[in-house]
């Protein structure tokens, strides 16, 4: 089983489709992964705790400086390029869930225009338009953010050809603002800081109120053991439907709680929150709460430092331990926040009855994917006897492939 796509094709591409736009050769090229999640579901918007990972497939963003004062975004994923003066992008957003033009253009344009928020009013308007081409391997729709690598991508190349010289963690706030109030999806800000914080064989421990964040090695590569990407290939959308009535529960569930967010409800409360809430915001806010603990249980698994068996493990203690929390995951998002479908919730079921060490849907959810954990040899197996359940089913078929912790944001041209 091989990872889908490669760096270098998507920064080839990028660089391709730039002499296409332009007629000439970029000034660079940057590229930033996607991301997948081990744990920690619908957790960062409401302050908690998420345990991401970068991964190696990548988002290209080919980028050279023009003098008028525009700026133009192309993808290979689109037919036609977007362009707008750079002066016109603060009458374009903030746009109240409704863009003002084709979404995929919202992401880069919208990163520019929070980019330029950062900076004082007189930089500003002196700062050069630029034509901007991407490519990109991360799979769209299936939960490993292909939003939060294209936001990455555009920031690291605005960061150095308009020498802002800003940190990662300002970036990944810019790359938020961009998802919520350009593109209009209510998202938090895990997937732009696993983007570009990302480190190679380690995890992303972020506390989403203070963005404190460490890196947690995993060690699965030394214990035999893959993250295999179930891509069920039914597509989301962040920004409508039930990812918005899921915050919006999780808000009215804070505010009856009397608490800033979910972050400060602990498992102890839910007696009480049983008492105060309805039913399906009970459940919602059970599954964050019991999520949050989820991260922190499996930190302190892969630190080494939680008692397994009346000692610290060694890497497969560690790692079944591991699996039992996802699994603990998936139910939970299954039952308490209902966003499992039944092509997730079969390929979490067939992963495990084959093998897999731990397995859960990952992403927003009502499609997109589930990661399992898997020992190397029981990658093709595992596949083989998920392929053949979505066939018995009448799904369609799945994309199946490896992820690997990766390294963040560069310029790789």
């Amino acid at each position: 089983m091989t990872p889908a796509g490669t760096a270098a094709s998507a920064v080839a591409d990028a660089a391709d489709l730039f002499r296409t736009l332009t007629g000439s050769e970029p000034d660079g090229v940057w590229s930033a992964p996607g991301r997948a999640n081990l744990i920690g579901e619908h957790t960062d918007y409401n302050d908690g705790f998420v345990l991401p990972f970068a991964i190696q497939q990548r988002t290209a963003a080919a980028a050279r400086l023009r003098t008028d004062g525009r700026i133009r975004v192309a993808s290979t994923f689109a037919a036609e390029p977007v362009e707008v003066a750079l002066s016109d992008l603060e009458a374009l957003f903030p746009s109240d869930g409704v863009p003002a033009l084709a979404e995929w253009a919202a992401y880069p344009l919208g990163v520019a225009w929070a980019l330029r928020a950062v900076v004082p009013a007189w930089a500003s308007a002196t700062l050069p338009g630029v034509d901007i081409a991407i490519a990109s391997e991360v799979p769209v729709g299936a939960g490993l953010s292909s939003s939060a690598a294209i936001e990455g991508a555009t920031g690291s190349a605005l960061n150095a050809l308009w020498t802002l010289g800003l940190d990662p963690v300002t970036l990944a706030q810019a790359g938020r603002r961009a998802e919520n109030e350009a593109v209009g999806a209510p998202t938090g800000i895990m997937d732009q800081m696993a983007s570009m914080l990302g480190v190679a064989d380690a995890a992303v421990f972020l506390d989403c109120r203070t963005l404190a964040t460490r890196s947690v090695p995993l060690g699965f590569a030394e214990a035999g053991l893959e993250v295999l990407v179930i891509d069920t290939r039914v597509t989301h959308a962040h920004s409508t439907g039930g990812y918005r009535e899921r915050r919006a529960s999780c808000e009215r569930g804070a505010a009856a709680l009397g608490v800033v967010a979910l972050r400060d409800v602990t498992p102890a409360d839910l007696p009480r929150a049983a008492e105060v809430l309805d039913d399906v915001d009970f459940r919602r806010v059970r599954h964050v709460v019991t999520e949050d603990q989820r991260v922190l249980d499996a930190v302190a698994v892969l630190d080494g430092s939680a008692v397994l068996d009346g000692s610290a493990g060694g890497l497969r203690d560690r790692a079944q331990a591991l699996g039992a929390l996802l699994v603990a995951s998936h139910a939970s998002m299954r039952d308490d926040f209902e966003i499992s479908i039944p092509e997730l919730d079969t390929a979490v079921d067939v992963a495990l009855a084959h093998g897999a060490i731990g397995a859960r849907m990952t992403g927003g959810g009502f499609g997109g994917a589930a990661i399992a954990l898997v020992d190397s040899e029981l990658v093709t197996p595992v596949s083989d006897a998920v392929r053949a359940a979505f066939a018995a089913c009448g799904f369609a078929d799945p994309h199946l492939f490896t992820v690997a912790p990766s390294d963040g944001p560069r310029r790789d041209v």
